[in-house]
């Protein structure tokens, strides 16, 4: 891994936004903030404004991009992306934003770099927002933090267990705040969900079915011929460098990439929508700082569902479809209740209290995760969905393809985060990353 000194952040002078920040509850004398009615209306405080750097142009950088600038009061300076014509789709991109949302019609403060290294090394910005392939975030998560950035990272926060518990111990390093990007922590219908599990109208939790897609999949496709404007080099990272094929890699695309499919860039759609799904299981359980502690996996070594998991107080999680689209069932000894991004219901249908005009009010609300961020790296406090919250989540979606993989009972310690007597499952902890800088 690349080493990058930390470097400060500064406005008009060498004191870091972050530092300011946090100590200006304590200055006395010769700092002072001037409140935002003196400097007039629509002006951002200096210690207020926080500059975006984005790593990851594509498709879902393109959907942060217009969430930060729709929701939060930061400003977007710069780009990272292997594809070269990327940058310029997302400079454009960026720039029609502002002018539509923010009314700002010469906005071109966007440059943009094909190595994310340089991005990290601008002492301008404070903190990026990762959207890249999953097998990139760890590694350029944990070079952000070592560069004094705070980081929004997008769900799954990585594709490995040992991974995630690196990007643990730099948020605690570096004193980062991290957020993963499993924003439906912010979404009302899930906040009702928690409520509900947590107040105990569903009873004794006796079980609980996640449906999400099926495990990765070694990576297959055919090779095709290199395209002109790509660093294959870097798409491919820490990953072995695969053979290029358009449909992991498109220049552009209206629907998301396959790279999500394959083992080496991703844990399939078991972790790209277990990292939201699983999370939900997870928080309304109130386990967030741990999982389930033994995994056995459905008899036929082809099955794609039926991975049964169970926590130490004897909880049963099990991987299956239950006739909804992806979605999580809790059942309990008074009742059950699914939810989803299309669904909140219960049986008996009492269990929810909220009238019908609330209720549809609480199903459309989404909340803000983002600007949960951005007053996070403000307060210094850890937001919704913290790093330890996201790579417990990954976890469980790590350890769910290595049963399926293995096709073996697997006996989990989430304290010391190891397998107990298996020595094919503990190897799979990591993978050793490929040198490519």
């Amino acid at each position: 891994m690349t080493k990058i000194k930390k470097v400060k952040t500064a406005y008009s002078s060498t004191i870091s936004r972050r530092s300011f920040v946090k100590n200006t509850a304590l200055a006395v004398g010769g700092i002072s903030i001037i409140p935002r009615h003196v400097l007039g209306q629509g002006f951002t405080a200096p210690s207020d404004k926080i500059n975006l750097g984005f790593i990851g142009l594509g498709k879902q950088g393109g959907i942060l991009a217009n969430y930060f600038i729709s929701n939060t009061n930061v400003q977007i300076v710069a780009g990272a992306e292997v594809w070269y014509a990327k940058q310029n789709w997302f400079k454009s991109l960026v720039e029609k934003y502002y002018s539509e949302k923010r009314n700002i019609s010469n906005y071109s403060a966007i440059k943009t770099y094909t190595n994310y290294q340089e991005l990290i090394g601008r002492k301008d910005i404070d903190a990026v927002v990762i959207a890249t392939p999953d097998h990139l975030h760890a590694i350029q998560s944990i070079d952000a933090m070592k560069a004094g950035k705070d980081v929004y990272c997008e769900k799954p926060m990585v594709n490995t267990i040992k991974e995630g518990r690196a990007m643990v111990n730099a948020v605690k390093k570096y004193d980062s705040v991290l957020q993963v990007g499993s924003m439906q922590r912010s979404w009302s219908r899930f906040i009702k969900a928690k409520e509900i599990v947590s107040s105990g109208q569903l009873g004794k939790i006796e079980k609980v079915i996640v449906n999400v897609g099926n495990p990765a999949k070694p990576y297959d496709l055919p090779s095709e011929p290199l395209p002109k404007g790509i660093d294959w080099n870097l798409w491919c990272g820490p990953a072995p460098l695969l053979p290029y094929n358009k449909l992991i890699a498109p220049e552009f695309v209206k629907s998301y990439p396959k790279w999500r499919n394959y083992k080496e860039t991703a844990g399939g759609i078991l972790s790209d929508w277990g990292a939201h799904m699983f999370d939900i299981a997870q928080w309304c359980l109130n386990m967030d700082e741990t999982g389930p502690v033994l995994y056995i996996p459905p008899n036929n070594p082809k099955a794609v569902r039926g991975l049964k998991m169970y926590y130490d107080n004897g909880i049963e999680m099990v991987h299956e479809d239950f006739g909804r689209g992806w979605g999580v069932r809790f059942i309990g000894s008074l009742g059950s209740m699914d939810v989803s991004r299309k669904y909140l219901d219960t049986s008996p249908s009492n269990i929810i209290t909220t009238s019908d005009t609330d209720l549809e009010t609480l199903l459309k609300d989404k909340g803000n995760h983002y600007q949960n961020w951005i007053s996070s790296i403000k307060s210094r406090k850890q937001p919704i969905c913290d790093v330890e919250t996201g790579h417990r989540s990954a976890s469980i979606c790590n350890i769910a393809n290595i049963a399926y993989e293995l096709n073996e009972t697997l006996h989990w310690n989430p304290i010391k985060e190891k397998f107990k007597g298996n020595r094919l499952a503990n190897k799979a902890r990591k993978r050793k990353p490929r040198a490519y800088n």
